[in-house]
C-alpha cells in the first residue's frame, strides 16, 4: 500500500474493531454446508424469502451487520486489498498468487481499451439518454464487437434450434426436488465455428467476465464525458482499474487518497447476496442466454429507482435541507407526513451497515479539503443522530451504504448523474461471478404465479359488449 493511503487504512480497521465490539454479543450466523432439495421456506410476493440456489460467493447477515466474500472479512478486504483482487477472488473463489494476480491485472487492462465500441456508441445521442441506458447500450456494443455470437456464421441450424419453454416441471403439481430439469434437452457445447473473426470470444466464459469487468469501467467514463460535450480519455496502462476509472472519468491522474478511496467503494459494492440486478442477471443466464445479455439485465434492474439511484437521492435530500441547523425541523416534519428517510434503512441490515461504517468515516476524510462535503457531512451526521436515537432502536433502522456514498462521490468531480453508474462499474464483478458459479449447475429458473381469476366465461362477440363503466352504471340503476 502506498505511505501516504496508511491512514485509510486505519480508518478502514478502526471502523472494523467498532462493528465487532458492538455486535459480539449477537449469535453468530448458523452456516449449512449442503441444501437437500426440495427446500421448505416462507416466501412473500416478489419471490421474498425464496431460496433459488446454493453459492459460494457472498454472505449477507442483516441480524450481525456482516458482509463476507467467499469467506473474508469486508473489512479485512477494505483494508488490505484491491479491486482487482476483489474481481478474482469472486471469480475464482480465492485469493490470486502473486502471479495470478499480475496476469489477471494484465488482461483487465488488454480488456480496458475500447476504441471500436465507444465509436459506435458515440454514434447515439448520449447527451439525450439516462446514463444507465447509455451503459446497457455500450454493453451491447462490447458484445457485438468482442465475440462471435451475432455473425451469421454462428447461426444455429434451424433443423437444430429448439422452440421451448422448458419447464422443470408442469405447473399444476407440486415440486419435487429432481437433481435435473425434467424436460431438460441434452445441450452440446457451442463449438467455434472457423468463420468466426479472430480474437472474438463465445460471451460464456470467464473471458467474457473479465471483459465486462473492465469494459463496462471504460464506457462509465467515456459516458460521463460525452454527456459534459468532452471527448473520452484513454485509459493509462500504468494506473489500476481504481485510478484509470477515475482519470478517463475527470481527465486527472487521481491522487493516491483517492484512488484507494475509489478502490474500497468498489470493493463495497462488488457484491450484496440475491438482489434484483443479480437475480435478473441470473433469470437470463439461466434460459442459456450469454453473459453480455445477463450483464445487460443486471444494468436495467439497477436502473430502477426502488435498487439503483439512492445515494443521488440523498445527496439531494441533504441540499435540500440546507444546513445542520434545519435538520431537526426537517426531521420532525418527515416524521409527522411518514416519510422515508432516503440511505436510512435496509432490507436485510437490522443494525449498521457495514459498508456505511466504512463509507462515513471516508466521507470524514475528504470532507477535510472539500468545504461543501465538510458541510453536507455535518448535515447527514446530525440527521443520522436523529434518526438511529429515534427509529434505530426500536426499528432497526440505520445508515445503509448510499446515506454516505454520494458525499465521497461529489467530492471526487462526479456528477451525481453518474453516481449508478458507479455502482454498476463495482457491482459487474457481482454479477458475472454468479452467473458463471449458476451455469454450473444451470437449471432455468421457473417460479410459478398463483392464478386467482375466474374460469367459464363465456365468449361474447365485440358487437354486443358493454364497456365496464356502463355495466356497472346500469347495475346501479337496476
Amino acid at each position: 500500500m502506498h505511505r501516504e493511503t496508511e491512514k485509510i487504512t486505519e480508518i478502514v480497521l478502526k471502523a472494523a474493531r467498532k462493528a465487532r465490539r458492538e455486535t459480539q454479543d449477537t449469535p453468530e450466523a448458523k452456516t449449512i454446508s449442503r441444501i437437500n432439495w426440495p427446500l421448505d421456506c416462507t416466501v412473500g410476493p416478489g419471490l421474498e424469502g425464496a431460496i433459488a440456489c446454493e453459492t459460494k460467493i457472498g454472505f449477507v447477515n442483516g441480524t450481525r451487520g456482516e458482509l463476507t466474500y467467499c469467506g473474508y472479512d469486508i473489512f479485512d478486504l477494505c483494508a488490505y486489498s484491491t479491486f482487482e483482487e476483489v474481481s478474482y477472488l469472486l471469480l475464482y473463489g480465492r485469493l490470486p498468487t502473486e502471479k495470478q494476480l499480475e496476469s489477471f491485472k494484465a488482461k483487465l487492462l488488454a480488456a480496458r481499451s475500447l476504441p471500436h465500441t465507444l465509436r459506435m456508441l458515440m454514434g447515439f445521442p448520449l447527451e439525450q439518454m439516462h446514463p444507465m441506458a447509455c451503459l446497457r447500450l455500450g454493453t451491447n456494443l462490447m458484445r457485438q464487437r468482442l465475440t462471435w455470437q451475432d455473425s451469421d456464421a454462428a447461426r444455429p441450424k434451424s433443423v437444430r434450434a429448439i422452440a421451448a419453454d422448458e419447464d422443470s416441471i408442469p405447473m399444476e403439481t407440486l415440486p419435487k426436488g429432481e437433481e435435473k430439469a425434467i424436460y431438460e434437452f441434452k445441450k452440446a457445447k457451442a463449438e467455434r465455428p472457423a468463420e468466426v473473426p479472430v480474437g472474438t470470444t463465445d460471451a460464456a466464459g470467464r473471458a467474457a467476465c473479465i471483459h465486462l469487468i473492465s469494459g463496462l469501467a471504460t464506457i462509465s467514463a467515456a459516458v460521463a464525458r460525452v454527456r459534459e460535450h468532452r471527448l473520452p480519455i484513454e485509459p493509462d496502462p500504468e494506473l489500476g482499474h481504481a485510478a484509470n476509472f477515475l482519470y478517463m472519468m475527470t481527465g486527472k491522474r487521481p491522487t493516491a487518497e483517492q484512488e484507494r478511496i475509489m478502490d474500497i467503494a468498489l470493493i463495497l459494492h462488488a457484491d450484496h447476496g440475491m438482489n434484483a440486478s443479480t437475480f435478473a442477471s441470473m433469470v437470463v443466464a439461466s434460459t442459456l442466454s450469454d453473459v453480455y445479455f445477463s450483464i445487460g439485465s443486471g444494468i436495467a434492474a439497477l436502473s430502477g429507482p426502488l435498487h439503483g439511484g439512492a445515494n443521488e437521492a440523498v445527496l439531494v435530500m441533504l441540499e435540500k435541507i440546507g444546513h445542520p441547523d434545519n435538520v431537526d425541523e426537517w426531521f420532525e416534519k418527515a416524521m409527522r407526513r411518514k416519510k422515508k428517510i432516503t440511505g436510512m434503512g435496509h432490507r436485510v441490515y437490522k443494525t449498521y451497515d457495514p459498508r456505511a461504517r466504512i463509507l462515513g468515516p471516508l466521507a470524514g476524510y475528504v470532507a477535510k479539503h472539500d468545504k461543501d462535503a465538510a458541510l453536507l457531512l455535518r448535515i447527514a451526521r446530525r440527521l443520522e443522530k436523529r434518526v438511529v436515537a429515534t427509529l434505530g432502536k426500536e426499528k432497526g433502522i440505520f445508515p445503509n451504504v448510499d446515506f454516505y456514498s454520494g458525499i465521497i462521490y461529489k467530492s471526487m468531480g462526479i456528477h451525481r448523474n453518474m453516481f449508478t453508474p458507479v455502482f454498476a462499474v463495482s457491482r459487474v464483478a457481482g454479477w458475472t461471478a454468479r452467473v458463471h458459479e449458476y451455469l454450473k449447475k444451470n437449471r432455468i429458473f421457473r417460479p410459478r404465479a398463483l392464478y386467482v381469476g375466474e374460469f367459464g366465461k363465456e365468449y361474447s362477440d365485440v358487437s354486443v359488449r358493454e364497456k365496464p363503466a356502463a355495466k356497472k352504471a346500469r347495475a346501479s340503476r337496476a
